[in-house]
């Protein structure tokens, strides 16, 4: 998936990441979608502490951050001694840009350092942070409020920890934030509406305990990529997720509870390359708006609730390489859709009600849902009772 490739970058290039960011303007940013990977390797910088108040407040977060880490089998923090901060590992200086004299602490980048411990409040004394890139620890409890101070932060990526506790509001208060990961933690409740009004590149929320819905705003972020898979948000996709046109490219909803019909709003985004909307609990007919994006590549209906025809139109999209469409419903394919591998398209569409296909559903399983079909214009959410029906169909 392309979503890998745009993730992954080298320690150089975070590094020239940050001088740029903090050399040239706090408000700029080249580069998007970074991950880096942790070294030992530091630019040594003249600044001391007693000349430089910024190194001086680094140097009291990273203490009071050093108390509250209980477990550091790759001894990563071991030289985090004395006043020298931008020596420590895993820590980042670049030029101040009101006065390029000076060091500040722009980036921290402890990723895959496999640390136990927890985020203390003094965190929040580190305001020139750019970035902070903690993926795949062991840290925990809470993220501390005082992290809202960090007006400057682009990056942040908690992903891979222990994190608790309902989905944390501090977030919603960066105001330069870009990339979020917040996968893989163990947060809990709603999603909060004002994530939606953030300018941000990209969301990742999937494999945490989140609930309730999503957000009928969901569209108002201008985020390329969204990944909101193995929660249990339930409820419809919003119709707001038109908004997205202009940026969106991937959009995972796996295995979130999603209900009703996939909406017709879906087939704007017209620069979308990824759509995985499996393991739900859609309804209804695949909107013929989707034959509309030429860019898609991946497309995975599986393991709903939908019925009706495989449309022609998206089997013949210019650039699609994967069509899953398996553990469904449908009645028909249209055209090609019936043998995708002819194309060069690795298809699968097992477990429908397909005639004349082997691997089935059987007559008892199929008649029920396709006696009842959900009319997508007139309850675009599918209907209380179809949803409760569907999720005891797709359950047993």
């Amino acid at each position: 998936m392309g979503l890998s490739r745009s993730l992954v970058t080298t320690s150089t290039a975070l590094l020239s990441f940050l001088v740029l960011y903090l050399a040239v303007s706090f408000n700029n940013i080249a580069a998007k979608h970074r991950h880096s990977t942790t070294t030992n390797h530091h630019k040594h910088h003249p600044d001391t502490n007693a000349s430089n108040p910024r190194l001086q407040q680094a140097y009291l977060a990273l203490q009071a951050w050093k108390l509250v880490i209980y477990s550091d089998p790759f001894n990563t923090t071991s030289d985090w001694i004395g006043p020298s901060v931008c020596s420590y590992t895993g820590i980042y200086c670049a030029p101040y840009p009101n006065n390029t004299d000076i060091q500040t602490v722009a980036g921290i980048d402890l990723n895959h350092a496999d640390i136990a411990g927890f985020l203390p409040d003094e965190l929040g004394l580190l305001s020139d942070l750019a970035l902070l890139h903690l993926n795949s620890n062991r840290f925990c409890g809470i993220l501390p409020h005082t992290l809202s101070n960090l007006t400057l932060l682009f990056e942040l990526d908690l992903s891979n920890n222990r994190f608790v506790g309902p989905f944390p509001s501090v977030v919603t208060s960066l105001t330069s934030l870009k990339y979020l990961d917040l996968r893989f933690n163990e947060f809990e409740g709603p999603l909060p509406p004002e994530l939606f009004n953030q300018n941000l590149d990209a969301i990742f929320i999937n494999n945490n305990r989140l609930s309730s819905v999503i957000p009928s705003n969901l569209g108002l972020s201008t985020a390329s990529v969204v990944v909101f898979a193995n929660n249990n948000l339930g409820g419809c996709l919003p119709p707001s997720i038109a908004n997205f046109a202009n940026t969106m490219e991937e959009l995972l909803l796996i295995n979130t509870n999603l209900s009703g019909c996939l909406p017709y709003e879906v087939g704007w985004l017209y620069k979308l390359r990824v759509l995985d909307v499996s393991s739900n609990n859609l309804v209804g007919e695949i909107p013929y708006s989707i034959a509309g994006l030429a860019h898609l590549e991946q497309l995975n209906l599986g393991h709903n609730m939908m019925t009706g025809v495989v449309p022609l139109g998206v089997c013949e999209l210019p650039n699609l390489l994967n069509f899953t469409f398996s553990y469904n419903y449908f009645v028909e394919e249209e055209g090609i859709c019936g043998n995708l591998t002819s194309q060069g398209i690795i298809y699968d569409d097992r477990r429908n009600c397909l005639p004349d296909k082997p691997l089935q559903r059987s007559k008892k399983e199929c008649d029920p849902v396709i006696e009842h079909p959900v009319d997508c214009f007139e309850h675009p959410c599918g209907g209380d009772k179809h949803v409760e029906y569907s999720r005891q169909k797709h359950h047993t």
